[in-house]
């Protein structure tokens, strides 16, 4: 099933890509990056520049090696977050090392071939995931509303600067959605950014800017990255504190970078390459963590950006991260002066455009139990971070499942004229319905052969296992013999593996258990 359309979904295919496309919708990208780089860096606790060459790095070597065209990567929230406590304890020439080590396990990863059990995440989850990130996206975006209190902290804004902050937004929003419908010789985001800072510049407006962020001494201008290898003794006792970090930033990474993909490849009616994305992810990161930068992974507000603006191949983030980097040595300064209510603006836009608002249609004509997981991943995304919510919605999915299948499994009892009783079992045979399984025999009054009829059937797991051997010491107590029959092939492998709990045939050891009947 396919993600209801939404408004970047009516987007065509490669028919409308141009080498012009690409690389203004990578100048969009670019601008776009620029505040969040230096948030996230801020939230790491590092210095704007390690979120500004991560975002470059990470965007640029994701873009060459990943297997998503068009998506775009950089320093991201869901991972600054988890960065905080090591920066803080440890200092960033642990953060450096650890991106390393981040990168290598995303590459063990797609080697592995892991990127495909992205597949494996149910479509509410899906569905919960563009619903709680776009109002990530958005809640995001009110630290803007503050400015500097007398007493050195932050307050919201009020009266005139209020006022003109909203309508700067508005007027960005109001270009982005109506551009399009008169011309579309250049990105309406992009559009929207040159022409609303060109009046705040000319009009001298008095409006928070980039600058305005970036803190007290701190500038965009740096030089290009220097190899810088991280200032780490390799020891044991190290090592124990870089891999949990390593381990999570690379489960948050891959996952936030696999949706994203997912999602472009709904929109895009095109697919890409889970494995490769994941190597992709991890050169990024690897080599992000020798240069100096905090990694980063896909970010679905920049990506959507970009497929809005047109931009469909590698080119759209190559050019994304090299006009990032020609900002960070030549163009830092008049970066500085863009108005942050322009970014702002673009921002809501990326969270309308994201936000699937036919999930309010659909609540009241899906299963209550879809509509549970998709607001419950939408709540933990919102209130914990991406990959915690992934995690519990899928594991939430499968509880749902596996206790609804515990009721489809019934059992069908017929004799046989040689006084075999036959137990025909349908449905599969896994933990979720032991209970109801043990409840169908009876050992005390069955005949001594009973055959346990498993054409319609299969053992799943252990406590399938575990259940048919507890079910054959009671035939055995009560002088009978039980046979299984018609097993199918993975079955009757995974009876094998049980070792001596369950044999193929009883007659070759008197204290194995039951009797497989390999029947034609």
């Amino acid at each position: 099933m396919k993600i209801p359309s939404m408004p970047a979904a009516k987007i065509g295919g490669d028919d409308s890509w141009s080498i012009k496309n690409e690389i203004l919708s990578g100048l969009t990208v670019a601008l776009a990056l620029v505040p969040e780089a230096v948030a996230f860096a801020i939230i790491a606790g590092v210095e704007p520049l390690v979120g500004l060459y991560a975002a470059f790095m990470v965007g640029l070597l994701a873009a060459v090696f990943g297997g998503r065209p068009g998506m775009i990567s950089g320093a991201t929230g869901a991972m600054a977050i988890v960065m905080v406590a090591l920066v803080a304890d440890h200092g960033v020439e642990f953060l450096f090392a650890t991106v390393v080590l981040t990168g290598l396990l995303q590459m063990a990863a797609g080697v592995l071939r892991l990127g495909k059990y992205i597949r494996i995440v149910p479509h509410p989850v899906m569905l919960g995931f563009v619903n709680g990130l776009a109002i990530v996206i958005f809640l995001a975006q009110l630290e803007q509303f503050k400015v500097k209190g007398p007493d050195g902290g932050h307050e919201w804004m009020t009266g005139t600067p209020m006022l003109l902050f909203l309508g700067l937004i508005a007027a960005t929003m109001v270009i982005i959605h109506f551009l399009p419908k008169i011309t579309k010789i250049v990105p309406s985001s992009l559009a929207a950014i040159v022409v609303v800072s060109l009046v705040v510049i000319g009009f001298d407006l008095d409006t928070n800017t980039v600058k305005d962020m970036l803190g007290e001494g701190e500038t965009m201008k740096g030089g290009f990255p220097t190899f810088h290898y991280p200032q780490v003794a390799w020891t044991l006792e190290n090592l124990m504190i870089i891999l949990p970090y390593a381990i999570t930033l690379a489960g948050v990474g891959l996952i936030e970078s696999l949706l994203t993909m997912t999602l472009i490849d709904e929109m895009t009616d095109t697919r890409g390459r889970g494995n490769k994305e994941c190597i992709g992810q991890g050169i990024a990161n690897s080599v992000c963590g020798l240069f100096g930068g905090m990694g980063g992974c896909a970010m679905i507000g920049q990506s959507m950006i970009n497929i809005n603006s047109g931009g469909r191949k590698r080119l759209s983030g190559i050019s994304a991260a090299l006009f990032l980097l020609a900002f960070i040595l030549f163009a830092s300064k008049y970066i500085e002066m863009i108005p942050m209510a322009v970014l702002v603006g673009v921002m809501f836009m990326v969270v309308i455009g994201t936000f699937e608002w036919s999930s309010f249609r659909i609540m009241r004509k899906i299963p209550m139990k879809d509509a549970f997981v998709l607001i419950l991943v939408s709540a933990v995304t919102v209130y914990h971070d991406l990959a915690m919510a992934v995690v519990v919605g899928v594991i939430v999915s499968v509880l749902i499942f596996a206790w609804e299948h515990a009721r489809h499994i019934h059992v069908v009892k017929r004799d046989e004229p040689d006084g075999t009783r036959v137990y025909e079992l349908n449905g599969p045979l896994f933990f979720g319905c032991i209970n109801e399984f043990k409840q169908f025999f009876d050992p005390a009054n069955d005949p001594d052969n009973v055959v346990i009829e498993f054409r319609n059937s299969r053992v799943v797991d252990h406590s399938a296992i575990e259940a048919i051997d507890n079910l054959a010491v009671k035939y055995r107590k009560a002088g009978k013999t039980l046979h299984l029959r018609h097993l199918s092939e993975d079955c009757r492998l995974l009876l094998r593996k049980a070792g001596d709990m369950v044999v193929v045939n009883v007659l070759e050891d008197p204290d194995y258990h039951v009797a497989d009947d390999e029947l034609a």
